[in-house]
């Protein structure tokens, strides 16, 4: 795989999630957190782009593929790209996995590619209905260089759903703090809380890449009860809904 295709990486970031790629898809393992606020996710997307079905959606930084194939599942041709080989490894697997057992009958199986999303935005313009990009943006170099590729990427009058952690005291406590040394919901070492982006930057970048910012939604996760819900509470995990004008 080319890593030159962009330079918009943080290898060190890159290397994190290889070492988490065999236990993407274990439920009670590292990544556990992810598995749980799925379901919302995927609802929260679905009705975003008003239904997935038939919808071309991309996937960006999609790592073993937890959020692509879930898109697929419900309809779309979903691609998912990620710079973590390992990660992509793991998410063909499991793709060809459910292939096997019969689980993509009536629906696409998802594709993979090693491509940044500068360089897919480069390749393919205006090429998808929906454009996601979940838990991403925190972790590379220049958030701002993604959302304008992400705008280059989505079809005029298409859907983009973004989602990442708020920077303020409440979201140091409860996503590094708590999350990763006294509950163990991730790996230790897994966010950077100065890489943490207010909803304020974030909808300021998408609206210089020329997307229109349909609302801000909150996202909370209860790691008792393991349950996750939508609301109005954004002062740690949180979605930006926009719109790229037709």
């Amino acid at each position: 795989m080319n890593h030159s295709s962009s330079s918009n990486v943080d290898h060190s970031e890159i290397a994190n999630f290889q070492k988490q790629a065999a236990t993407w898809w274990d439920p009670n393992g590292p990544m556990r957190a992810l598995h749980h606020i799925n379901g919302p996710r995927v609802a929260y997307i679905e009705a975003c782009a008003g239904g997935l079905k038939g919808k071309t959606a991309l996937d960006v930084g999609c790592g073993g593929g937890l959020l692509t194939e879930a898109l697929a599942a419900r309809g779309a041709t979903a691609t998912g790209i990620d710079l973590a080989d390992e990660a992509l490894e793991v998410a063909r697997l499991h793709g060809l996995e459910q292939e096997l057992a019969g689980h993509w009958a009536g629906s696409v199986k998802p594709g993979y590619r090693a491509i940044s999303a500068e360089a897919l935005a480069a390749e393919t313009p205006a090429a998808y209905d929906l454009v996601c990009c979940l838990e991403m943006l925190e972790h590379v170099p220049d958030p701002a260089s993604v959302l304008r590729a992400i705008a280059t990427l989505v079809k005029p009058g298409g859907t983009v759903v973004l989602s990442t952690i708020n920077r303020n005291p409440k979201a140091y406590a409860l996503a590094v703090l708590g999350a990763e040394y006294v509950l163990n919901l991730v790996p230790r070492g897994t966010h950077d809380y100065g890489k943490f982006i207010r909803p304020s930057e974030l909808t300021s970048w998408a609206r210089a890449a020329g997307l229109e910012a349909v609302e801000v939604k909150g996202l909370s996760y209860n790691p008792v009860s393991r349950q996750a819900r939508l609301g109005s509470d954004i002062d740690v995990n949180y979605f930006l809904h926009c719109r790229k004008p037709a």
